[in-house]
């Protein structure tokens, strides 16, 4: 059993969590550290109905949760597909069925299989589209979504460990033909990826590292944007000089009004770095739009970020304009 896995899940040790299964290797051995290892954990597995093999691997999973003595629920994901983007509606109902039984179980932590070749892949894939720092630095380790704290312990495994793991001891697991289908750019990158080391002597611990770092520049950035935001944000409605923005470096200034629209608009994500970009170039000039379920208003100098349908007064109760001063 992998030492980084076991040294980051001691921290959860008699937690009770949710664990996302499957039926690949990658959740399969998840699920078996887990089990082996005593973690409190209830296993559950969604059903999208893609696959003709997909009830196989259901019975699959309920057959070895009944062997390891683990609790499992099964979500079937009904109804009419989107015709376009299949894959992530399928992410999203996927993570709605398990976020919600969280929730109905008073359950905080959802453990997902996410492992390093899913990280390197993540990083190239962004590197491809010219992605900045936050894209760069790809998956953390320890992430929320729908007010569930979404852990993911062995974003440093490898998959052939876990693949090893699972053939050495008889571990029965399942081959997701998406993954074989080079139509995706994940898979383009994953049967090419052996040419940055065989070619260019860029080896995967490397990339590994330098995701490390740049996670580590992140998360410092993040502290000091989260502050900045929390100064002007009073009842979902922020206020503020043009300079508290504007006199920030670019990178600084996209991210906070992107966290500021996150957190006043309620999204799960922020707007795209495009809209960023475009409403920073609004908010040089007297304007009023909306962006993420929020209006945003300019006027002489002053910025108001509400909830979308909200008033776009600049005057409080009183009837004096107020604004929060950071030069």
């Amino acid at each position: 059993m992998n030492q980084n896995f076991l040294d980051f899940i001691r921290e959860y040790s008699n937690t009770p969590m949710a664990v996302a299964v499957s039926g690949g290797v990658d959740s399969v051995c998840l699920l078996c550290w887990l089990a082996n290892v005593g973690a409190n954990i209830t296993c559950l597995h969604v059903n999208h109905g893609l696959r003709k093999n997909a009830e196989i691997e259901t019975q699959y999973v309920r057959d070895l949760c009944k062997q390891l003595n683990v609790p499992c629920y099964i979500f079937y994901w009904t109804g009419e597909k989107p015709e376009s983007g299949l894959e992530a509606a399928a992410r999203d109902a996927r993570y709605k069925f398990m976020t919600d039984f969280c929730h109905e179980n008073n359950i905080d932590i959802l453990l997902t299989a996410h492992q390093a070749d899913d990280q390197i892949e993540t990083f190239l894939m962004n590197l491809g589209r010219g992605s900045g720092l936050y894209g760069l630095a790809a998956m953390r380790r320890v992430s929320w979504r729908d007010g569930i704290k979404i852990v993911r312990p062995l974003l440093y495994v490898p998959r052939a460990e876990l693949k090893q793991y699972c053939d050495d001891n008889g571990i029965k697991y399942f081959m997701d033909e998406m993954n074989a289908d080079p139509k995706y750019t994940r898979v383009r990158i994953r049967q090419n990826r052996h040419v940055l080391s065989e070619k260019l002597g860029i080896s995967d611990a490397r990339i590994l590292l330098a995701i490390q770092n740049l996670g580590r520049i992140r998360d410092s950035l993040d502290e000091k944007i989260m502050e900045m935001a929390a100064s002007v944000i009073n009842n979902r409605r922020a206020v503020f000089v043009d300079s508290f923005l504007f006199d920030q470096p670019m990178d600084i200034r996209l991210k906070l009004l992107g966290t500021l629209i996150q957190q006043i608009g309620g999204d799960e994500y922020q707007p795209r770095l495009n809209s960023l970009s475009n409403a920073l170039d609004k908010l040089q000039h007297d304007c009023k739009f909306t962006l993420g379920h929020c209006t945003l208003r300019r006027l002489t100098g002053n910025i108001l970020i509400v909830p979308e349908g909200s008033k776009t007064s600049f005057r409080t109760r009183h009837g004096k304009t107020k604004s929060t001063i950071k030069k």
